[in-house]
């Protein structure tokens, strides 16, 4: 574990991590990419319980009732109607867009898979960085803003459903994280930059509860011209 690592963990409140089960919280989901890939309903709110240690999400949208469970564990994602029907199940939804270009749409499965493994992510940095299989090391600096944010490189293993194998991850001089840069698999690689803000300090946890993705120039500069995806958080609780 880098040193840069322990910092950042012991900033975010790792102890108290370490004790928790699970993190539920409201989300709501804006921007084009979800009409872009054919479901311009998944832009929009859900009740979300995610497991603290282990990949499995389970999302309930507020409007409709339908129910999204992704358990990375059984490499299955389960979408329901709120009477328990099954829309659509598929198993090992990664290996699923094999094929797919940026333009491919996706079908409601995939869709719920994509918010889904994203969002447990989004919950659990950084603290996702010191489980088992991940590993990670310092890279250069970045200047953003009038400021210079230390850098990450995390690896990923299979066990884990990420964007992509390594990212790259920024954090201020608090130890908040602040920019990623990803790309993501099941949309073939495109590169974007997430900034992660409005940071919040729950019962010893510092989380953030804004997100905003942008795709990523040549340069490593976000195109602000377009907000792809964002993705805000409300009503968070720990159990």
């Amino acid at each position: 574990m880098s040193s840069l690592l322990e910092l950042v963990l012991e900033a975010n409140g790792v102890d108290r991590f370490a004790s928790l089960s699970t993190i539920t919280a409201t989300v709501r989901y804006g921007g084009s990419f979800w009409e872009v890939k054919g479901h311009p309903d998944y832009a929009g709110a859900a009740v979300v319980e995610a497991r603290a240690h282990e990949q499995w999400i389970r999302q309930t949208d507020v409007d409709g009732g339908v129910q999204m469970v992704f358990d990375q564990a059984a490499n299955l994602i389960t979408v329901t109607e709120s009477n328990g029907d099954v829309i659509e199940e598929l198993h090992d939804p990664r290996r699923s867009f094999d094929g797919y270009t940026e333009r491919s749409v996706w079908s409601e499965a995939q869709m719920a898979y994509f918010r889904c493994y994203a969002t447990w992510l989004h919950l659990v940095e950084p603290f996702v960085f010191a489980f088992p299989g991940v590993t990670n090391h310092e890279i250069a600096a970045h200047s953003e803003h009038g400021e210079i944010w230390r850098g990450l490189s995390v690896t990923f293993p299979p066990e884990l459903d990420t964007h992509n194998r390594t990212q790259l991850y920024y954090f201020d001089e608090e130890y908040r994280l602040r920019r990623s840069d990803v790309q993501p698999e099941v949309d073939d690689y495109t590169k974007t930059t997430q900034y992660v803000d409005d940071h919040v300090d729950l019962d010893g946890i510092t989380l953030s509860t804004k997100r905003r993705v942008h795709l990523r120039l040549p340069d490593r500069s976000p195109d602000t011209a377009r907000t792809p995806v964002t993705v805000d958080l409300s009503d968070i609780r720990l159990g």
